[in-house]
């Protein structure tokens, strides 16, 4: 296993920091360029890595992909783009792309963002019932129909990235609920994601593996990551307290999952993958940096690292006893 950063396409503080944890990958996201997905584009942040003694393994980002989701005019056009991205992944040597369904068009919901943790710290938090009280989103769209655009898309790009070598690593819905501001999820329990993966059987067909929404589905989840085994291409390795409809962020450290299990049951199907914190506290005296989103602050992600280092060694250690 890799443990890796998400980090911005250019050189700032978080790839020093990156670096002074011994870290030798990176997860990229685009925020705030324009059409990325081009070969020159992600060539040049490849080679901007390694010239900084980082791997670029994952884009975690993604081409607008609404119209696809929802089966609208127009969504060949987007799911054109999305297979520009995969060959020119392949090209560019960048393996994993970590996308998402059924998060378009709502997204990643909380509803609180300043939850008292341990010293003080301060997480965010989901509550259902009080997201539910805001409006709908416009979309009118039935489960059925998102079932069938999903079946739509993935014959139309597994293919590709078969012939480009990447691998697709479908992420779960955040929040993991039935249906959110009146559109329905898919990616929201084990069952659907059985149903997704047998929708094509090839290997480059995979998950992104978020622990905190199989941990929210109700989910064991050692159990999860050896029933999924190989179909695992990247994991975020982060936790809550609670479940779907009702939860909090947590320390990596203070969840309601096993994690020294977790990470020996990765070990055990022979994930070699990268793996990332995602989601820590803010910490005393941290002041998020300009645009940065609740969770995504530095200090809680460095704890994460020393946490998730620990707990690999860990595991490597107890295999060759």
């Amino acid at each position: 296993m890799d443990t890796t950063l998400m980090l911005p396409p250019r050189p700032d503080r978080r790839w020093t920091l990156a670096r002074q944890l011994g870290l030798s990958t990176a997860v990229v996201r685009f925020w705030g360029e324009e059409e990325w997905w081009t070969y020159d584009s992600l060539l040049k942040t490849r080679n901007r890595f390694a010239d900084h003694g980082l791997s670029l393994d994952v884009v975690e980002d993604r081409p607008p992909m609404t119209k696809t989701v929802l089966g609208e005019e127009g969504r060949d056009g987007e799911i054109a783009t999305v297979k520009e991205l995969l060959r020119n992944m392949g090209r560019a040597g960048i393996g994993v792309y970590s996308w998402v369904w059924t998060e378009n068009p709502v997204g990643v919901i909380r509803t609180s963002d300043a939850v008292r943790l341990r010293g003080d710290s301060r997480t965010t938090a989901y509550d259902h019932e009080q997201s539910e009280r805001g409006p709908d989103h416009p979309a009118e769209i039935s489960e059925a129909e998102l079932w069938e655009n999903l079946a739509y898309f993935l014959e139309e790009v597994v293919p590709v990235a078969e012939e480009a070598g990447v691998k697709l690593a479908l992420h779960p819905d955040d929040p993991p609920v039935e249906s959110a501001r009146g559109v329905p999820r898919l990616v929201n329990s084990v069952e659907n994601v059985r149903r997704i993966l047998d929708i094509s059987d090839s290997p480059n067909h995979g998950l992104t593996f978020c622990q905190g929404n199989f941990s929210a589905m109700g989910a064991d989840v050692p159990a999860t990551i050896r029933e999924f085994g190989d179909r695992i291409h990247f994991v975020h390795f982060r936790d809550v307290e609670g479940e779907a409809e009702s939860f909090v962020e947590t320390w990596h450290d203070e969840g309601q999952t096993d994690m020294p299990a977790a990470m020996d049951a990765y070990r055990e199907v022979g994930f070699d993958g990268p793996i990332r914190p995602d989601h820590v506290p803010k910490m005393l005296g941290e002041e998020d940096r300009e645009g940065a989103a609740s969770g995504y602050t530095d200090m809680g992600r460095l704890f994460a690292v020393g946490y998730m280092k620990g707990l690999t060694e860990r595991a490597e250690r107890s295999e060759t006893r």
